[in-house]
């Protein structure tokens, strides 16, 4: 047999796989207090590209409170969010 087929192939990526923009919380720290921030704010502000799917991590401060919509968060990063008084809102698809 064949050296190529004895080996282990490389390179899959299902076709169902969901891909996520990160943004982290350092970053969101830059939104004013108060203020609701989602993939259109996060676009302008340059953290993320046009038309894709946000998910927020706990990396950084958060110290005032926001209103976040994002397709999905990390377990930490929705308790430091509820912590300094804001919430975190999960958007579909």
């Amino acid at each position: 047999m064949p050296l190529t087929r004895r080996l282990p192939k490389r390179g899959f990526r299902p076709l169902t796989r969901r891909r996520f923009e990160v943004v982290n919380l350092k970053q969101l720290a830059a939104f004013p207090a108060g203020s609701t921030v989602g993939p259109a704010e996060f676009e302008r502000q340059g953290l993320v590209r046009k038309g894709e799917r946000v998910k927020c991590l706990a990396e950084g401060p958060l110290s005032h409170a926001l209103t976040v919509h994002a397709h999905a968060f990390s377990a930490r990063a929705r308790e430091v969010i509820t912590a300094a008084g804001g919430r975190a809102e999960v958007l579909g698809a």
